[in-house]
């Protein structure tokens, strides 16, 4: 008799424990089997034998999450026993553990073998790598948060020292701003600051990569006239261009991609980064600019210039400028993840940075390049870097397996959920799916995570933070580092993540709670 009748027909515990101990034993097999062949593709790439057994526990749990256990969770919950819905780090270990409970009320003969991967060795082995890569906080609370510095810490020790004070656990310096003298400053005050506390603070360093931009614009003179003449006044007294303001793009406005700009552009036109990426576009697409702010829909393509139309913006607009990143879900963007400029970047980076950001990684032979490069500038005798894989393209999702195989198989690895793009390149309403995804897919790898982007955005760059974005801060202590961006009110923000993350950390541990003691409902004194 199938589960889901056994159940429906309230049939004794016994019957339905005997069918769902054959059912597991049957799967168990099926996914060990198919595990093996993953691992047989996967084993080249790992020359560090520390992280094979994770390896090993990520394609078991590649293979068992093909499956819908739907009816399976509810059987065991049924029977009162622990179901497999946190066994994302100890695969085997969970099935060998469920199967022998179930094997226990039937009095059959255990399955062969021992119970493999104990849990706790698991979280042993996420912690220790977190705190290898992200440094060792104050025992309150086991998420690290990662303080992005601002162009300002180069010459002012005292902001980055009262980061760390308030509770920056590492500090990242994005490397598409700035130049190696300041990022040589950030790094000194950096190091001074940690010794002050007395404790290791790790440096990120985040590589630019190939982030598709607005460029060149012209500007009709209709989307001028939207603007104040005292703002026009400004920007001509302060001998500034027409791209630094930019243009004001409503819902139903027209405007054009184009490779080069004519001089008798009709409508508001704006060339790219990566002019070549236009050959790829065609009429129905969607392209969004400025993380998502504005969202037009091609409309013609003529050689290498589109006509799209303004499908998604505020009610009052929103200005396009120069330098703001592109999004084209759904193109196939053939773009080389490390560029000239990362390039030249590695070479003050190799050797000075605990951790490397890679941006816009999509497959396992952009991993490569970036390990050949860094290689190519270690010291020699000199540990590597950690690699953080920063997660923001439909096809890094789709790849991730592989990527966390091809970079933790050669050295330390972390992933990031790169948000703001990720949810422009899937859609926003998939990225709350995706993002518990990617963190469920890691803990099965035992690789740390960074929840990031707009992360107490409001916090840190207003003074205020909204009801959301606490939830938000709140959800990011499931993963084992939160990023924070740079903001005038940063070092209130550290500290305000900082309390949330230690009051939920009595509550949660990844997927599992701690069932702590409640306190909103303790009994008043004196009633």
């Amino acid at each position: 008799m199938e589960i889901r009748d056994i159940l429906d027909g309230g049939a004794c515990k016994r019957d339905l424990a005997e069918a769902l101990r054959a059912r597991l034993t049957v799967l168990r097999a099926q996914a060990l089997a198919e595990a093996d062949g993953t691992l047989a593709s996967w084993r080249r790439a790992v020359t560090r034998q520390e992280f094979l057994p994770s390896v090993e526990n990520l394609a078991l749990y590649l293979s068992l999450r093909k499956l819908d256990l739907t009816v399976e969770q509810e059987a065991l919950t049924a029977l009162g026993l622990s179901s497999l819905g946190r066994s994302e780090a100890h695969v085997l270990g969970s099935l060998d553990a469920v199967i022998a409970a179930l094997t226990a009320m039937v009095s059959a003969a255990p399955v062969e073998g021992p119970v493999h991967r104990d849990k706790a060795a698991a979280r042993d082995r996420i912690g220790a790598r977190r705190d290898a890569i992200f440094g060792t906080d104050v025992p309150e609370h086991t998420t690290r948060i990662l303080v992005t510095l601002p162009s300002e810490a180069a010459t002012d020790p005292d902001l980055v020292t009262r980061l760390i004070a308030a509770g920056g656990s590492t500090v990242r310096i994005n490397c598409a701003h700035d130049a190696p003298e300041d990022w040589a400053k950030m790094i000194a005050h950096t190091r001074a600051a940690a010794e002050a506390v007395g404790r290791r603070v790790p440096i990120l360093m985040d590589l630019a990569g190939p982030k598709v931009r607005t460029r060149d614009m012209s500007i009709p003179a209709d989307l001028l006239a939207r603007e104040k003449k005292k703002k026009l006044k400004h920007l001509k007294e302060e001998g500034l261009e027409l791209s630094d303001l930019g243009g004001r793009l409503m819902r139903g406005d027209r405007m054009v991609l184009a490779d080069t700009l004519r001089a008798d552009e009709r409508l508001f036109t704006v060339t790219l980064s990566h002019p070549e990426l236009l050959d790829q576009l065609k009429p129905g697409a969607m392209v969004w600019f400025d993380d998502g702010k504005i969202g037009a829909h091609v409309e013609a393509v003529e050689g290498r210039r589109a006509e799209l139309e303004v499908l998604h913006a505020p009610a009052k607009g929103a200005r396009l400028k120069a330098e703001k990143g592109v999004n084209l879900p759904g193109v196939a963007v053939d773009i080389p993840a490390l560029t000239d400029a990362d390039r030249n970047a590695l070479d003050f980076v190799v050797g000075r940075a605990d951790i490397i950001g890679y941006s816009f990684v999509q497959t396992a032979r952009d991993v490569r390049g970036l390990q050949e490069a860094i290689a190519a500038r270690l010291p020699e005798g000199a540990a590597p870097p950690a690699i953080i894989l920063k997660i923001e393209t439909d096809l890094a999702v789709r790849n991730l397996p592989r990527l966390i195989v091809q970079a933790g198989g050669r050295m330390p690895v972390a992933v990031m959920i790169a948000r703001g793009d990720l949810a422009v390149e899937i859609g926003l309403e998939r990225l709350s799916e995706i993002q518990e995804e990617i963190l469920w897919l890691c803990e099965a790898a035992e690789v740390p995570v960074v929840w990031a982007t707009q992360v107490l955005e409001g916090l840190c760059k207003d003074g205020f933070a909204s009801r959301a974005e606490t939830t938000d801060a709140a959800m990011g202590q499931r993963a084992e580092c939160v990023m924070l961006n740079k903001g005038p009110y940063a070092e209130e923000a550290v500290a305000f993540l900082a309390r949330v993350l230690r009051r939920m950390n009595r509550h949660q541990s990844k997927k599992s709670p701690r069932l702590a003691p409640l306190r909103a409902w303790r009994e008043p004194e004196g009633l």
